[in-house]
């Protein structure tokens, strides 16, 4: 597997994120390993929550949302995805599949950080992998609050506008990942936020991950991972435990699934769920601290 790491110098000076960045080793699969970066703020012995981003943002979209969730005496912990952030980012389209990502994530946060009585954020991508680890180790979750993303298997087909976003990722000869993570925001971003986007891509070669991961969604019933997923939902239609929908007001992607969710989920029935106002896709760039407060009354 040929590996690229995003310089350092490319992080420096980002606006409103001087967090340190920590880093652990997990096996590639292919007999080496990658290094994963993680962000982290709060008390060490405080209760974890686990925020994970997806396409094709990395843990500076969650920048708000650490310190409202550390003072109210959570460990937040934010990892940047394999192929984004200041993660290594296999250089080869095929090097990345939903079942890799899975397990990068959970040799991540189990193996290496041994996190346990976690509350998980997941957001797009983050909600795909992080329900499945989730539904196949519950032992290690305490509550899970899923924003703006789902667990597709395949059997229904996805929004049109989800369609336009694969097929527009799959035309760009150049990928703009600051234009997308704009395209999925209701307020305009900063020149410096979007350049902090793009930050973790010097040039092409470094965006395999954000290129693939449109197309490691399930759209079909034969996908390769449609049978975990399916497996996942039976799961989750036992978890008793808390769960929380907290969906923007603004995202067409994502939004069908929210009451799917609240149905189909135990945990979900005593919930006050709450519509994160005036936000879209990235409802944490949108709305972040409205998120984080969400979360600290879910848990508190």
């Amino acid at each position: 597997m040929r590996v690229l790491r995003t310089p350092e110098d490319r992080f420096h000076d980002l606006p409103g994120f001087a967090h340190e960045p920590h880093y652990a080793e997990v096996p590639d699969g292919d007999g080496s390993t990658l290094r994963m970066a993680y962000v982290a703020d709060g008390p060490e012995d405080g209760p974890v929550v686990l925020l994970l981003h997806g396409e094709p943002s990395w843990s500076y979209l969650y920048r708000t949302m650490l310190p409202v969730l550390a003072a109210a005496g959570f460990r937040a912990v934010a990892p940047d995805l394999v192929g984004f952030g200041r993660s290594d980012k296999p250089a080869e389209t095929a090097d990345h599949s939903y079942a890799r990502h899975v397990e990068w994530l959970r040799a991540l946060a189990f193996d290496a950080l041994d996190l346990r009585g976690i509350t998980l954020v997941g957001q797009d991508w983050g909600g795909l992998l992080g329900l499945r680890l989730a539904a196949e180790h519950p032992e290690r979750f305490a509550a899970l609050v899923a924003a703006n993303t789902g667990l597709p298997t395949g059997d229904h087909d996805m929004p049109q506008v989800w369609w336009q976003f694969r097929n527009a990722v799959d035309r760009a000869e150049v990928l703009d990942v600051g234009r997308f993570v704009q395209s999925g925001c209701v307020h305009p971003l900063d020149p410096e936020v979007r350049r902090a986007y793009d930050a973790p891509f010097p040039d092409e070669s470094y965006k395999a991950g954000p290129r693939v991961m449109p197309r490691l969604v399930p759209t079909a019933p034969d996908d390769p991972a449609t049978a975990a997923n399916r497996a996942a939902w039976a799961e989750l239609s036992r978890w008793s435990g808390p769960f929380l929908c907290a969906f923007s007001d603004g995202d067409p992607i994502t939004g069908a699934m929210a009451p799917i969710l609240r149905k189909t989920v135990p945990g979900a029935a005593e919930q006050d769920h709450p519509t994160i106002a005036d936000a879209g896709h990235f409802l944490q760039e949108d709305a972040g601290r409205e998120l984080a407060r969400a979360v600290v009354a879910f848990r508190g």
